[in-house]
Formats: structure tokens, C-alpha cells, sequence
């Protein structure tokens, strides 16, 4: 049995103390996940360009590592390292030369010791080093190398032999690239460190900053987020501080920002149909979960409203499996960017209103807030997003707006960057930072919740060609457009079904998820309203006493598609049943032959009124499990 520390004496009772303030240590240690500490602190503020602070003489940063600036008057605003001004470009060049190393005889062939060091390294795992460094100049995405590159120490031509343990000690778990290409003389001549500048980006802007009396304080770590459940029927401003008078947010864990790729062999094809209650969307453009589609608005158009009753009558299409459709596993993400105050009050007040904030959450970036904010609140919102669905399992309908403030905000960090512009003045990056916010979007093997995206961006002077809803399309899964002709014709939700597209909306809709006829029907609608729209055209030429007594059918049923299909109440909701009986309505202005979209089967069930009424009737007496 071990002597206590009072039979050893005072030499005995120094060692436990010693040995008791080492374990604490190592617990502090553990739990700030074994960062530096006392953090590094610098006064090398060389300068301040709009949004940005640029520091020299800075050791060992990281790619979007946050920073405490400590101002002259005691107050601290944070930031984070957004570009290390090193040669970036040559990233490029280093990583087809380790794809493809070329054989020449100048270069010296590697020692064994060199080799056998390569090959027991092995790489545990992607860091939060491993962040992606875009390059206007490249448009290249250069993730593992280039991380090491602006995290290691200057390099030294090393050739054989010269794989010292100085290396060793020095390289970061993120350098597997980079030491491999240390065997290569020339490259390491090319690569060789100019100076360590690191520019910073502080979120709550740069007023008061000078070289003086300001001193950076590096913390070692990327932002991070705290996340529980605790987040659903909260409100939080652009930088994740609550602005609902509530108690702080019970963390369960701080996740990265950034968030983590999914492999592309973890994905599940997005399937089952999210109801929104429009009958627009519903019915023609079908939302699946997991998927990303965005709506297409304008300036004075009711794309707020429509969000927002979105955000009240989102829910899932009730099917055979009563957990995974419950309301209870259902929540809504809602992050809104550069918005007016009046704004931010109509969102939260009509949540509140109407007893939809308890599953929803709520991030809230104002127009007078600072700029770099908007940068980081939809990653806010899908941090969130991605812990509901992944974590909790649950089906996650994120809507982020207004996207075209967000590029905007990007433009401008860009240009205080004295970055190459691309169209219209926005960076060249602007498609990877676009697909960096929707590649967020799906559903992962395993897990049962996922995570929708639904972001809303104003196209400048109605011009869809614009780079943020061209660049959009290209990522996202289709679009929903929103009409200002028919917003000019008083009505709402005024969403042109015409231009709009839903990719993914067959794998979600018809027999077994919503109703045998759904697909049918909504081809058939497309193509008569087509017609009427070019039936209304030629009517404004030639007259009405020119037409035919079809034309004057789909000039009937345009009218009215418009007025009782298409429009409805901010407060009325529609399932999807409800929708499909309406439509069947209208489909009854036509004679069956003139239907030729619908298979004959299909129209003997619910073509006639009678027949349809005895169907759906029986169907209601079965139970839910035989409705398949």
C-alpha cells in the first residue's frame, strides 16, 4: 500500500501537487483539444483595407483560423485569416507533378530513409487545415497541398538524405503532398516561401483599427458553432448570437463552419416529397428531400411572403412509415441576409403569430449589419441544418435569403482583396464559394433525416442572365420563377410554372408517395397552359373573332388555371390531394380526347365526377398500409 502524502513528507507532498497540476494540465489540454496556449499575439497590423486587416511577420497561420483584434479603447472584435499571401499559383503545378511526377535525370532519386518515412506516414484524416484556398487567378481548389504549403515553415531544397527530423518536427498532418514533393529539387526551388502576410477579415468591421495601438491575438482554431436541439424555436443575429432574449444555447457540439464533404459514394438519391402548400410547387414542381432548388424573384415582388408561408405549411407527405413522416421529425432552417429591420420583425412576428417558431430557427443578417457577416450566416444556418438532420435524424427544410446579397457581400470582400474581377465585377471564385453553400444539400447512407435546401436570390432588372442566378442554376436541381406579370395581375403567389423546373421531382411523387395520376396530371397541365399562353399571344394580333372553339378552351382554362389554381391565400394551405383535385376541375373544361398527356386508365378513375367520388371514398375506408 502507497504512503500518503503526509507520511512522504514535504518533499512527498510537492511531487503529488506536482503530479495533481500536471493531470489537470493535461485535461485543459484535452478539452481546448490540445491548441496553443498562452495564444500567439501579435502587434504587426501593416494594414487595413475596407473589411480586412493585413498583419506581417505572422508564424505558422492557418486557413480561416480565427483572431481576436484587440482595439486601443479595450474592446475585441474577431476575425479570420482569409488569404496567406504566398505563392499560391504554383499549388497548381505541385499537384500534377505528384500526380504525375516527371522522369528526369537531374533529379536525384529519394533515399531509403526518405521513402521508408513517406510510406509509414499515413494520414488521419481531413483537418480543419484542409479547408479549400480558392485563387481567382487558378479556379482551382487546392486542399490538402496548399494547406500544408501556407501552414509549414519556409522551405529549404532537401534532396535524399536531407528528409531531416527538422522537417518532421515542423510538418503538420496535413503535409502527406508536400513532403512527397520535397523529394523533387526544382519544385522546391519554385515553392520556396516570400514572406508571411496573412490577411484577416474581421466580421464586425474595421473602424478603429490602426497599426498602433491594435495587437491580433491568434487562436489556433477555425470558427466553430455551438449546436443542440436547443436551437429549434430560437432566433440568433448574422454571427450566431441569440437576439431573443432566451438563455444561451446548451452546446452539444461545436462544429466547424465549413462543415465536412460527403463522399459522393455515401449519398442517397434524394426521394419522397416535401408539401409546401402551394399548389404551384406541389403539383408541377415537385420539391424531394434532399434536394436544392431555388426560387427566382425580383425587386417588389412577394418573395418574403412566399418564404414565409413556406416556413408555416412545410411538412411531409403522409405515407407508410409513420416516424419518418411525423411532424415532430420535421424543422425548418430559415437564414436571412442583408434584410431591412421591417423584414427581420415581419419573419419572427409572423412565426410567432402563427405557432410555426417552435420548429423553426432562425438567423438574421440586417442591412446595416457588417458585411463579412453575410458571408458566414448561411453556413450558419446549414451547421445547424446539417446536426438536425444527421445528428438527430431529422428532415431539414433550409431556406436561405437573399442570396444575391451574399454574392454581393463576396464581391466586396473580393474587391478590398484588389482580387482579378470576373462578370460584372464579381470574383472568379464565385461559383466554388456558391457550390461550397449548395453541395450541402442531401441525404447521407445511415442516417435518417436530411437536409433540403430552398434558397431565394432577386434577379437585378428582372435579368435572369445575371451571374448569381446563372451560376445558381448550374448547381441547383432547377429553379422556381417567380412572375412579375402576373404579380402585376394581383396574383399569389404569382409563380410562372413555365420557366420553372423541379430535376428531381419523379422521384418523388406518384403512386406509393403521393397519387397514381400526380405525373399525368402535371404534364398535362404544362402543356395546355402552354398552349393558352400562345393562344392569349396570338389573340392580342389577330382578335378574338379569329379563334377556334379549341383556342377557346385553353383561353378558358388559362384564365382559369391562373385565378383558381395558381393563386390562393398567405394563409391558405393545400395538400397535395387537394391541388390534384383542383386541377382535376379545370382538366374537365377539355373533352378526354383532347387530353392526351393522361393514360386511359387513369382518366376512367377520375375523368368522370361520380366515378372519382365512389374511388376516393372507398379508398378512405381502407386502411393506410393498403392506400400503396
Amino acid at each position: 500500500m502507497a504512503p500518503s502524502a503526509s507520511a512522504q513528507g514535504p518533499g512527498g507532498a510537492a511531487a503529488a501537487a506536482s503530479r495533481a497540476a500536471a493531470a489537470r494540465e493535461h485535461v485543459l489540454a484535452a478539452t481546448r483539444d490540445y491548441r496553443v496556449a498562452p495564444r500567439l499575439d501579435y502587434r504587426t497590423v501593416a494594414a487595413v483595407e475596407g473589411p480586412l486587416v493585413i498583419l506581417d511577420d505572422v508564424k505558422f497561420p492557418k486557413y480561416s483560423e480565427i483572431v481576436t483584434v484587440h482595439l486601443g479603447d479595450g474592446s475585441t472584435r474577431e476575425g479570420q485569416v482569409l488569404l496567406l499571401l504566398l505563392l499560391l499559383l504554383l499549388l497548381l503545378l505541385l499537384l500534377l507533378l505528384l500526380l504525375d511526377p516527371p522522369c528526369s535525370p537531374s533529379l536525384e532519386p529519394p533515399s531509403q530513409a526518405g521513402a521508408s518515412a513517406l510510406r509509414k506516414w499515413k494520414p488521419r484524416g481531413v483537418s480543419a487545415d484542409c479547408v479549400p484556398l480558392f485563387c481567382c487567378c487558378c479556379c482551382c481548389c487546392c486542399s490538402a497541398a496548399a494547406a500544408a504549403a501556407v501552414a509549414a515553415p519556409p522551405l529549404q531544397p532537401l534532396v535524399g538524405s536531407a528528409f531531416s527530423s527538422r522537417f518532421k518536427e515542423s510538418a503538420s498532418p496535413c503535409c502527406c503532398c508536400l513532403a512527397a514533393a520535397l523529394l523533387l529539387l526544382l519544385l522546391l526551388q519554385v515553392l520556396e516561401v516570400k514572406g508571411r502576410r496573412a490577411v484577416v477579415q474581421v466580421f464586425e468591421g474595421t473602424a478603429g483599427i490602426d497599426n498602433r495601438r491594435c495587437h491580433a491575438e491568434f487562436s489556433g482554431d477555425v470558427l466553430k458553432m455551438g449546436v443542440s436541439e436547443e436551437l429549434l424555436g430560437r432566433a440568433f443575429d448574422g454571427s450566431g448570437r441569440a437576439v431573443d432574449r432566451g438563455p444561451p444555447v446548451l452546446a452539444e457540439d461545436f462544429l466547424d463552419l465549413n462543415g465536412f464533404p460527403i463522399n459522393p459514394q455515401c449519398r442517397v438519391f434524394p426521394r419522397e416529397m416535401i408539401q409546401t402548400g402551394l399548389s404551384a410547387i406541389d403539383v408541377m414542381n415537385s420539391i424531394v428531400r434532399g434536394q436544392k432548388i431555388p426560387l427566382f424573384s425580383a425587386a417588389g415582388l412577394p418573395h418574403n411572403e412566399i418564404g414565409a408561408q413556406i416556413c408555416r405549411q412545410a411538412s411531409l407527405v403522409a405515407g407508410k412509415d409513420v416516424k419518418d413522416h411525423s411532424q415532430d421529425n420535421f424543422a425548418v432552417v430559415f437564414g436571412a441576409m442583408g434584410v431591412n429591420v421591417e423584414t427581420a420583425r415581419f419573419f419572427r412576428r409572423d412565426f410567432e403569430e402563427n405557432g410555426s417558431m417552435e420548429r423553426v430557427c432562425l438567423f438574421l443578417n440586417l442591412a446595416n449589419d457588417p458585411t463579412i457577416e453575410r458571408i458566414v450566416t448561411p453556413r450558419l444556418a446549414l451547421t445547424a441544418a446539417e446536426f438536425l438532420a444527421f445528428e438527430k435524424e431529422m428532415h431539414v427544410f433550409v431556406i436561405l435569403t437573399d442570396m444575391a446579397a451574399y454574392a454581393d457581400a463576396l464581391r466586396e470582400v473580393s474587391a478590398a482583396r484588389e482580387e482579378v474581377p470576373g462578370r460584372r465585377g464579381y470574383p472568379g471564385y464565385l461559383y466554388t464559394d456558391l457550390s461550397s453553400i449548395y453541395e450541402r444539400a442531401g441525404r447521407v447512407e445511415g442516417r435518417g433525416g436530411s437536409v433540403t435546401q430552398f434558397p431565394i436570390l432577386t434577379m437585378p432588372n428582372d435579368d435572369i442572365t445575371h451571374p448569381v442566378p446563372d451560376l445558381t442554376g448550374y448547381i441547383t436541381e432547377g429553379q422556381i420563377f417567380v412572375d412579375r406579370a402576373l404579380h402585376n395581375r394581383q396574383i399569389y403567389p404569382p409563380i410562372n410554372v413555365l420557366p420553372s423546373l423541379s430535376r428531381l421531382m419523379k422521384s418523388g411523387i406518384g403512386h406509393g408517395m403521393t397519387r397514381d395520376d400526380h405525373p399525368a396530371v402535371s404534364d398535362q397541365l404544362y402543356a395546355n397552359y402552354a398552349i393558352g399562353q400562345d393562344t392569349r399571344a396570338m389573340k392580342a394580333v389577330v382578335g378574338e373573332e379569329a379563334l377556334s372553339a379549341d383556342d377557346m378552351l385553353y383561353m378558358e382554362f388559362t384564365d382559369k388555371f391562373e385565378r383558381r389554381f395558381l393563386q390562393q391565400g398567405p394563409y391558405e394551405g393545400r395538400d397535395v390531394f387537394q391541388s390534384l383535385d383542383i386541377a382535376w376541375e379545370l382538366l374537365r373544361t377539355f373533352p378526354e380526347d383532347m387530353l392526351k398527356k393522361i393514360q386511359q386508365q387513369l382518366l376512367a378513375k377520375y375523368y368522370p365526377r361520380t366515378k372519382y367520388i365512389q374511388a376516393q371514398a372507398a379508398d378512405k375506408r381502407q386502411p393506410p398500409q393498403q392506400q400503396q
